[in-house]
């Protein structure tokens, strides 16, 4: 059956949801493949306005675009490589590689290749009968903190944390940028009586309890 492009966003975030509270089950990302690939069919399907192939084992493709587009969705969480069936990749016309990101808890999904087979070739390796490619040689270098616009900030207790134009918190002290900053980041929630849960009783994302601290010291300064 078909899904609506809603239901697949809907769908794409109870599996995230469920993702994350696995993790806060102390599950490992590794037992969770059957999920991780779940993810990545809708991200696809989402991001391409398509629906999940049917017999997906079969075909040698996960998602077809609204353009037709047979997109071959590979995902994962830590692994070094990526491997492609050669039997069935002619079938494909777009490949599209992404890595579910976890920091301090908070899942994103990352897109490290999104191409053609034939963009894919020159970074392939045959190897026990596919075609694998190498996570590093998909990696792009991420833009120092220290070059991202600020779009608002506070000082106080002897750190100034910021809230960046893609919307990562940076706690700083003195030059020191602080990683992890959610240690720091729910201290001070705490001395400002900022929750440390969200509307769901799920523990805030370092991105929530960094944009709530900010706005709790911004408001006792006006």
């Amino acid at each position: 059956m078909a899904l609506s492009q809603v239901q697949i966003i809907q769908s794409l975030g109870e599996a995230l949801s469920w993702f994350e509270r696995e993790l806060s089950w102390g599950t490992s990302p590794a037992e969770l493949n059957h999920l991780t690939g779940r993810i990545g069919e809708l991200y696809a399907a989402m991001i391409t306005r398509g629906q999940m192939a049917s017999d997906v084992n079969q075909q040698g493709y996960d998602v077809v675009s609204a353009e037709g587009e047979r997109i071959s969705v590979k995902t994962i969480t830590s692994s070094n490589h990526v491997a492609f069936n050669q039997n069935t990749l002619d079938r494909v016309n777009r490949i599209l590689v992404l890595r579910i990101l976890i920091d301090e808890g908070e899942v994103s999904i990352e897109e490290l290749f999104d191409g053609s087979p034939e963009d894919a070739r020159p970074t392939m390796r045959e190897s026990n009968g596919k075609l694998r490619i190498s996570v590093s040689s998909m990696e792009k270098p991420n833009k120092p903190l220290r070059e991202i616009t600020v779009q608002n900030s506070v000082a106080t207790h002897g750190f100034e944390v910021s809230i960046l134009e893609n919307g990562t918190i940076k706690v700083t002290s003195g030059e020191a940028i602080i990683q992890p900053s959610k240690p720091v980041l729910r201290d001070l929630a705490a001395k400002f009586g900022v929750d440390l849960l969200n509307g769901a009783g799920n523990p805030k994302n370092t991105r929530q309890l960094g944009a709530d601290v900010v706005r709790a010291v911004s408001e006792l300064s006006t």
